[in-house]
């Protein structure tokens, strides 16, 4: 298994942890892109049951809390960990694809247009 340092990993270091770990258990077979898509929908749905029917003001206190933190981290890495096996197993750099995402957002949400405002896809402004 891959040994980095927490500040050394990159995501094509993540990937490659995350691929060993697969191939050391032998879960190739079944780590197709629906299933991985599949998967981090499920992984998804536990990160927003941790905060459903939570009030603002509580969920600001939970964030204080290290076992609402710890639970959190973990929904949150089990989406990641999907997410970048599908990466991986597409052959999509998920880096590339963040910036050429981030670049697309910047085009159509302009600052000077969407500032403050809450994108949607129906109206440009309000």
């Amino acid at each position: 298994m891959l040994q980095v340092s927490h500040e050394e990993r990159s995501l094509q270091d993540l990937m490659e942890l995350i691929r060993d770990f697969v191939k050391e258990r032998g879960w190739e077979r079944y780590h197709k892109p629906e299933s991985l898509a599949v998967s981090a929908s499920i992984e998804i749905g536990e990160l927003l049951e941790l905060f459903q029917w939570l009030e603002d003001e509580e969920i600001e206190g939970y964030l204080k809390d290290e076992e609402f933190r710890s639970k959190l981290s973990s929904e949150m890495a089990d989406v990641m960990i999907y997410m970048l096996r599908l990466a991986d197993v597409t052959g999509i750099n998920p880096t590339d694809a963040i910036l050429s995402k981030m670049k697309s957002n910047e085009k159509k949400y302009p600052s000077d247009e969407w500032h403050s405002r809450i994108p949607s896809k129906t109206k440009k402004h309000q």
